[in-house]
């Protein structure tokens, strides 16, 4: 059984290693999917002494997209969320980690896609999201339940296959 034992291992391996080459890298398993969106409380941007929270839409479906303006993806994204956010889609933007403070003239001389943008200086409600990154979205039920997490930018495939028939189940 001895010499058996390392091709045993060796075919193990290369099992996990098999099945590791055929998964996305963009779907990465999320904790939070089917429990209540972490609550908090932020400044938005541009908008001295105004704040919001997640518990303002209960009642509503909507994206939160977390960005920051040093994020290339970002930039990439912004165009999508410009033409969602013109055919209505409520998106609410999490500034994450913007220590350079450039949000607000980035929002102001490119438009912006968001009913707001939390301003996380800090980065702690990204960590309370797990966000590992930027972009990412997440979708959010009228109950305050999140029900998707799409890492990366958002483009017209993500869009139709997953973005679109979840909002129209929820919207329901």
């Amino acid at each position: 059984m001895k010499r058996w034992l390392p091709l045993i291992i060796f075919v193990a391996l290369a099992g996990f290693f098999y099945v590791g080459l055929h998964l996305n890298p963009r779907e990465v398993p999320s904790p939070f999917i089917g429990k209540p969106a972490p609550a908090f409380t932020l400044p938005v941007v541009g908008q001295a002494g105004v704040t919001f929270a997640p518990e303002q839409n209960k009642g509503k479906v909507w994206l939160f997209n977390v960005w920051a303006p040093w994020c290339v993806a970002c930039r990439q994204e912004h165009d999508a969320l410009m033409q969602l956010s013109q055919a209505g889609v409520p998106i609410y933007g999490l500034n994450w980690k913007d220590k350079d403070r450039e949000a607000a003239a980035l929002l102001a001389r490119e438009g912006s896609p968001y009913v707001v943008t939390a301003d996380d200086l800090d980065g702690r409600v990204g960590i309370d999201y797990g966000v590992t990154g930027t972009p990412e979205t997440f979708v959010i039920d009228k109950q305050g339940i999140i029900r998707m997490k799409h890492i990366g930018p958002i483009d017209a495939d993500a869009w139709q296959n997953k973005f679109l028939p979840l909002l129209k189940e929820l919207n329901k």
